[in-house]
């Protein structure tokens, strides 16, 4: 993979209007903001508001050449809004509805969509988008698509890699399994995991997912960082209501950081980075207030006995790599 990726990027489902509705100015605004603070990585994908994700990242990148963007493949958007868009996450997307389709035609026509989309001609980085249970839980239905995703799909993805048309292909995921299962098939570049190696959870990426990766030259992008709002004092894990034990050990790590005057958040961004499987975190926001809360956190000074007292009280685990060690 030809790809420098910076450290912090910027995830764009937020902006897409993930479980809240943001505006265009405010989503163009947003953007804007995140160029001149210095990001210049950009993760978006048709799913997010139905194209609404991608349109707006497109007002803002189109004419630059000095930002690297990715985005998904594996739904195509058809006309016409599903009956309860906001069960999907998005509540008031653009009026499309996706279909599920992680065939070769479909790809490549995803992959030309999203193009018109983002008003570009080539995309950095393509990945085939939530082929695992958390997304299909119908067990036939998700054994097909993936056995699609793996023949079909990825012959399309490989031949836009070797065309030169994206520099890098892989995964963007919930799950530990189909990541696992995804590496048997083919030589991907990166994958992107959101949600699986956190403050809250790190033990199958550290045992299982990484030295896979690892052993096939795999890298690592770490997407929703907070666990969809948990890890930012909110309520949400995995885009769903927290149950108690997730709560629960949020506010022992949120003791811990407080103790250490470092806001969990801070503790949040900086933490999947030390290892060395992981090149970039992607955290979103939907909003210029939000971004500068973001960058605060970011720039937040960590001192090291923060993580050895979440070591020593059992919050991360024993053998995750840290910031500073």
């Amino acid at each position: 993979m030809e790809l420098d990726l910076p450290k912090i990027g910027f995830g764009g489902a937020p902006i897409g209007g993930l479980l809240n509705f943001v505006d265009d100015k405010e989503a163009v605004e947003t953007v804007k903001i995140a160029i001149k603070s210095g990001i210049r990585y950009f993760d978006t994908a048709p799913f997010y508001g139905f194209g609404l994700s991608e349109h707006r990242l497109g007002e803002v990148l189109r004419d630059r050449r000095d930002v690297i963007l990715s985005s998904k493949v594996g739904r195509l958007l058809k006309p016409g809004l599903p009956e309860k868009p906001a069960s999907y996450g998005w509540p008031r997307p653009l009026p499309f509805h996706p279909v599920f389709d992680y065939g070769y035609d479909a790809v490549m026509r995803s992959y030309e969509d999203s193009l018109q989309r983002l008003g570009r001609d080539k995309i950095d980085i393509l990945l085939m988008h939530d082929i695992g249970s958390f997304t299909h839980p119908n067990s036939s239905k998700e054994r097909q698509y993936f056995e699609d995703a793996m023949a079909g799909g990825y012959k399309a993805l490989d031949e836009l890699r070797q065309s030169g048309d994206v520099k890098a292909i892989g995964i963007g995921v919930n799950e530990i399994d189909v990541s696992l299962r995804a590496l048997d098939y083919g030589k991907w570049d990166i994958f992107l995991l959101a949600g699986r190696y956190t403050l809250l959870e790190q033990r199958s990426a550290l045992q299982e997912l990484f030295p896979k990766c690892a052993s096939k030259s795999v890298k690592i992008i770490i997407g929703g960082p907070f666990n969809s709002g948990i890890l930012v004092g909110g309520k949400t894990w995995n885009y769903e209501n927290a149950p108690k034990e997730v709560i629960d050990k949020a506010q022992k790590l949120a003791v811990v950081c407080k103790s250490h005057c470092v806001p969990m958040p801070a503790a949040a961004l900086r933490f999947p980075l030390a290892h060395p499987a992981v090149k970039s975190v992607i955290p979103g926001c939907r909003n210029p207030q939000e971004f500068k809360q973001l960058m605060e956190w970011w720039n937040t000074k960590i001192p090291t006995e923060l993580w050895s007292d979440l070591k020593s009280q059992g919050l991360i685990d024993q053998i995750a790599p840290v910031p500073g060690a």
